[in-house]
């Protein structure tokens, strides 16, 4: 086994939703996230950086609402946490520190998508470089 196939980075994530347009449309519109294209009315791409996320309909597999939570980096988590709860995600958890590390803070906040799935926000804060 190569170094690279030791850890893989994450290209893609499923999350099964009952109705692709409207996850797609929120996961485009409320969280940002750049849509790739639909090749029918039960699937969807969309790109979040390097991982593309897609959507799906159950189709013998997982049950809307019920799957991974998806994580997304942000900076500023307040304002961020503000502005999708805004645009119509349903707050879940307000930003809040979760782990103090060495060389940052981990913030995290949480909201739930049209499907009533969990969605991560995250911020590693770090402290001001010295002077």
């Amino acid at each position: 086994m190569n170094n690279s196939s030791r850890n893989p980075s994450l290209g893609q994530v499923a999350l099964t939703v009952a109705d692709v347009s409207i996850a797609s449309a929120f996961y485009r519109d409320v969280i940002g996230l750049t849509f790739l294209f639909s090749p029918n009315e039960n699937l969807a791409f969309l790109q979040a950086g390097e991982v593309r996320l897609m959507l799906t309909t159950p189709q013998g597999h997982g049950e809307p609402g019920k799957n991974s939570v998806l994580y997304f980096k942000v900076t500023d988590i307040e304002a961020a946490h503000a502005a999708v709860v805004a645009k119509g995600a349903t707050e879940e958890r307000a930003p809040a520190l979760v782990a103090p590390m060495p060389d940052h803070d981990l913030w995290m906040g949480f909201v739930r998508d049209p499907e009533n799935n969990l969605v991560g926000l995250m911020e590693e804060v770090r402290p001001p470089a010295p002077r």
